[in-house]
């Protein structure tokens, strides 16, 4: 799949304000399931100076700083990418990890232990829900994941909440609604109480084609042996293949943020609002 998508981020000021050092992680992912055909960053009041790096996950970040005072911040993408994955189960699980507990390899699991990480105990919310749908397919790696994925989407209400961090995992399943990226964040908890990998992604996807009003997406891959990392999008109840876009990743959803920065000006505020142009083909 083919996808075009200039996006837009204005950060409006209340007067004028020095911006501090920016972090900007808008740039797609590179890899065996994704080609960057184009991609272009224009910032607005242009920077002083910038670096572009590999952060810890290996997503590309541009950082970038300003030496003269603004009332106004834009930041712009324009890129082209393909998809090429049309098959979301494309792979040969390793033995060890066709049932849960998955027995992650000396050599990769220290590296994988941070995503591994929850305090969560028994008679937890989420640690319940994991059993319960452990149970019901048979410990079974993968039909848990699409299992979790599918009841995610269809117990909790998707709603739009643009800004916020994202809402603790029982506070998800609680209320029984949130946006992509608490839904997100409480498939990753549920997987990681499974004893799984697991790690928030932040992207697009080609259900949100829009002329402008569309916003960014967010999902959770997983780790599998034999296949590497995995997107699962409890948001559309799937596992994610060629229609989702993925631009970063983290182990806390601040790690996958798009935009990081902070200004200084006194008793100055300051407004967020975005354009999201799709065409996916």
């Amino acid at each position: 799949m083919l996808f075009h998508i200039k996006h837009t981020t204005r950060y409006n000021y209340s007067r004028t304000v020095f911006c501090e050092p920016f972090t900007v992680r808008l740039r797609p992912r590179e890899d065996v399931s994704q080609r960057l055909l184009r991609y272009q960053l224009t910032i607005d009041p242009q920077p002083a100076g910038t670096c572009e790096y590999l952060d810890v996950e290996g997503s590309v970040a541009t950082h970038c700083w300003f030496n003269s005072p603004t009332c106004a911040l834009t930041i712009t993408v324009n890129c082209v990418v393909e998809t090429t994955r049309t098959n979301p189960f494309d792979f040969l699980l390793s033995g060890d990890a066709l049932e849960l507990p998955v027995r992650y390899r000396p050599e990769i699991c220290a590296a994988l232990t941070p995503y591994c990480s929850t305090t969560r105990s028994n008679g937890d919310p989420v640690t319940e829900l994991a059993r319960q749908i452990q149970t019901e397919t048979n410990g079974q790696t993968v039909p848990f994941l699409t299992r979790v994925a599918a009841w995610i989407s269809e117990n909790c209400e998707k709603i739009i909440r643009c800004k916020g961090s994202p809402l603790p995992a029982e506070t998800t399943l609680q209320t029984r609604q949130g946006s992509c990226r608490d839904l997100a964040v409480l498939f990753a908890e549920v997987a990681r109480t499974a004893g799984l990998a697991a790690r928030f992604v932040s992207g697009y996807q080609s259900q949100s084609e829009t002329d402008g009003d569309g916003h960014m997406h967010a999902w959770s891959e997983v780790y599998l042996p034999g296949a590497g990392w995995r997107g699962f999008d409890p948001g559309q109840g799937v596992a994610v293949a060629d229609h989702h876009v993925a631009v970063a990743s983290g182990l806390d959803p601040l790690a996958a943020a798009p935009t990081v920065g902070t200004f200084r000006g006194t008793d100055a505020s300051s407004t967020m609002d975005s354009q999201l142009v799709i065409r996916a083909s």
